[in-house]
């Protein structure tokens, strides 16, 4: 009983520790003051209206949108690929391009940032849509990999050589058979890659033109700048977006609870 007590108090304490900051910029999105100020706290809706009226941020928002969903497209087929090719590679070829592809997971992302712009302004590409493309690829394809290649190894090895002895072409095999048994992963690497690009700073802070501003690279200056009318609204953002990625969290949560419920006991 004691340990059960220990146990919890630990997981609320950690938890406590993670959250209070985020929670605290929820409840204070509900003040229409500039500054925070704890002693003083006036409940309104100012900062949301403020916020959906701001051309600028609505704008950004869009542009951070579509870059996490083109760069989280590009990197799963990327991922899924290369996941595929590493699992079906003889162990002698497999381990070292596995080993190659997580550098950009253990590797400083500063580091990433500085070779990929270094990269680009060889190639006369820096500070372009295609490096800032290429370099939130370089950062989430890892991941993809990361994501699919447990489900790949949860599948039988030999179902696509079954596949093409039965007749179907190495397409039909790839598309109809492997595919479809490791979707979970392919997903999975999807929304991760989404994740990581839509929090993303460094890489994009390196690769993209000066005229794009994506969520991260806006908070930062207006923060920096301090003087931004708009940075009080981004309380009010901030919010929304913890709330959305609760809401999904749980979803997804509540569908693979329902799935596992569906399946027949084994045995």
């Amino acid at each position: 009983m004691v340990k059960k007590i220990i146990s919890v108090a630990i997981c609320a304490i950690v938890l406590l520790f993670v959250y209070a900051p985020i929670l605290l910029l929820v409840v204070y999105s509900f003040d229409k003051s500039n500054v925070i100020n704890i002693h003083e706290f006036s409940f309104s809706f100012d900062l949301y209206k403020q916020l959906f009226r701001d051309s600028k941020i609505m704008n950004i928002l869009l542009n951070t949108i579509w870059l996490a969903l083109a760069a989280a497209g590009l990197s799963t087929i990327l991922g899924t690929a290369g996941a595929i090719g590493i699992f079906y590679s003889r162990r002698r070829f497999a381990k070292p391009i596995y080993g190659v592809s997580q550098i950009p997971v253990i590797n400083a992302e500063i580091v990433t940032a500085i070779s990929l712009a270094l990269l680009f302004s060889m190639i006369a590409l820096y500070r372009t849509y295609f490096s800032l493309i290429v370099g939130h690829m370089v950062l989430c394809t890892p991941f993809v990999v990361l994501s699919v290649l447990p489900k790949l190894k949860q599948m039988d090895s030999n179902t696509y050589e079954a596949a093409l002895d039965l007749g179907a072409s190495p397409a039909q095999a790839l598309f109809k058979i492997v595919i479809p048994q490791i979707f979970s992963g392919i997903l999975s690497g999807f929304m991760l890659s989404v994740t990581l690009s839509l929090d993303d700073y460094i890489i994009t802070a390196f690769t993209k033109p000066k005229t794009f501003d994506t969520i991260s690279t806006y908070v930062y200056n207006a923060v920096k700048n301090g003087a931004n009318s708009s940075t009080p609204a981004l309380r009010a953002l901030s919010a929304l977006i913890f709330v959305v990625m609760i809401a999904v969290v749980l979803l997804a949560n509540l569908r693979a609870r329902k799935s596992a419920s569906k399946e027949p006991s084994k045995g």
